[in-house]
């Protein structure tokens, strides 16, 4: 096994140990994603405030 992670074939080394790997770096850019754009989000819903009347 050890053999087939030092091989150079593309393939980056955090998506070599099978699906799971995959589906587990996959689910962790989601989130990155979606959590810096819904904090860029509020950002802006606090910067352009209105005044309640």
């Amino acid at each position: 096994m050890l053999r087939n992670l030092l091989e150079d074939d593309g393939i980056p080394l955090y998506l070599k140990g099978g699906i799971f790997h995959v589906l587990l770096y996959r689910a962790t850019m989601i989130l990155t994603v979606g959590g810096t754009a819904y904090a860029m989000y509020q950002l802006a819903v606090a910067a352009f405030l209105k005044k309640q009347e």
